[in-house]
This record gives structure tokens, sequence and C-alpha cells, in this order.
């Protein structure tokens, strides 16, 4: 009997490529503050943003290829961040993904640690330094689609990277929660979205126009079109943010 040495060589390849895939890990990194009165005095105290930041791990912890940090609230100073996105991060390969999400105040040009602001470009270096060619940011804080401007993206976005920046409002809009809700309308649908209901034609894969299209639609019937989360990065429609 005489075999095909090109297709059996084609088909090793394959399972390789596809064990590869499978072990692909995620480096994600939570962020939720409510209680700001340790040094914001002037601005109030959020509801939802820790429950938001917890939403997150236990959509993600439950995939066992998935490494995470969570600080919440006077854990989540601007060093600590930093430190944990340093940490964290850089143990991520190539064809790893690393995850950023983040939820509470937010300015344009930045979003406020618990002791102090922390602006996009001190993101935007921590994140030049990463290696990691999937990079996904979900920020869920007013204004954070001023993120996009004056090439604040740039460290985030470089040859080879899909990078996906997915943020609950526009540079001039408030992201909003409401008290009898149990996150914010941004994080409410992302989770819902990526937990699988923006899975349009039900392959067990979140594309990103899938999850644009699920997310934004909601909140912007829910907030009563005062809010539009935006997404912004290197990326095409099929490039995949989540499988089950």
């Amino acid at each position: 009997m005489r075999f095909n040495c090109s297709k059996i060589l084609l088909s090793a390849i394959l399972i390789v490529v596809s064990v590869l895939n499978t072990n692909a890990k995620t480096y994600l990194l939570s962020v939720g503050i409510c209680d700001y009165s340790s040094f914001f005095t002037q601005v109030n105290n959020l509801l939802l943003p820790v429950k938001d930041a917890n939403a997150i791990i236990n959509l993600y912890s439950h995939n066992a290829s998935v490494d995470y940090v969570a600080l919440t609230d006077k854990k989540a100073t601007r060093s600590n961040i930093l430190r944990a996105m340093d940490k964290l991060y850089t143990l991520a390969g190539d064809n790893d993904r690393i995850v950023f999400f983040f939820s509470g105040h937010g300015f344009s040009g930045g979003i406020c640690a618990s002791d102090t602001i922390l602006e996009y470009r001190d993101i935007r270096d921590a994140l030049s330094k990463v290696k990691c060619k999937n990079k996904f940011l979900f920020v869920d804080a007013c204004r954070s689609g001023s993120l996009r401007k004056n090439d604040n993206r740039k460290g985030v976005e470089h040859s080879g990277t899909k990078s996906i920046l997915f943020l609950a409002s526009r540079n001039n809009e408030n992201s909003i929660e409401r008290r009898d809700m149990t996150n914010g309308f941004f994080t409410e649908y992302l989770v819902k979205g990526l937990k699988g209901n923006a899975d349009a034609n039900r392959d067990r894969k979140i594309t990103t126009k899938e999850l644009y299209n699920f997310v934004s639609s909601r909140v912007a019937i829910q907030s009563n079109g005062l809010q539009h989360p935006v997404m912004w990065g290197n990326f095409n429609d099929s490039t995949i943010v989540i499988e089950w």
C-alpha cells in the first residue's frame, strides 16, 4: 500500500496547530472601583464597578487556561494597576491573549484609579512592552471613547497584533449605571454577549462584529440613546474575541 506523504505531513501539522491553539492562555486583569472616598472627595462613589469586575472574572475563570488578577476599590491604586499589568502580561506568549477590564470613573484622557488618575498613555506604554499579539481592552467608564483620540491606541497596536479596544461610551458621554441593575449598562451586555448571546451564527465563537452589534444596540436602547459603545483597534469583523 502506498501512502501519500504530503497528506500525512499536512494532517500532522494541522494536529500540532490544533494542540497549540488549545494551549493558548488568557491573562486577565480586572479592575473595579466603587469607593473613591479616600482620595477623590470631589467625585461621587459608584454602585456597580466591583460587581462589574467580578462578573468578568467569573466569566473568564471557568476556563482552566486563564490566569487572572482582580483589583478592587482601595487595592486598585495607580501603582498597583501598572505593577499588575507588568507582572501578569509579561507572562503571555506571542499567541496568548491579554485582557484588561476596567470599571469606574473616567475622564477625557484616562481613568481614575482609587488614589489618582491613570492616563490612557500610561496604559498604552504598559501594553507596548507586551509581546503578545492578542490584546483586548474593555473600559466601562465615562468618556472612555477618548482612548481613540490623539493616537492613544499606539503601543496597543503594532505589526502582527490584533488589538480590540471596546469602550463603553463616546468621548463626550457618560457610562451609565442604575441602582436596580446588577452591572453597569455596558458590562451587563458585554458579559451577556461573551457568554454566547452575541453568537449570531451559533458557531460557539464570538467575533468582533457580533459582539459590537449585540452590545452597542442594547446599550443604546437601555440608555435611551444617551450612551453609545465604540470599538477600535487593529482587527477585522471576523476576529474572534472568545470561543466556547
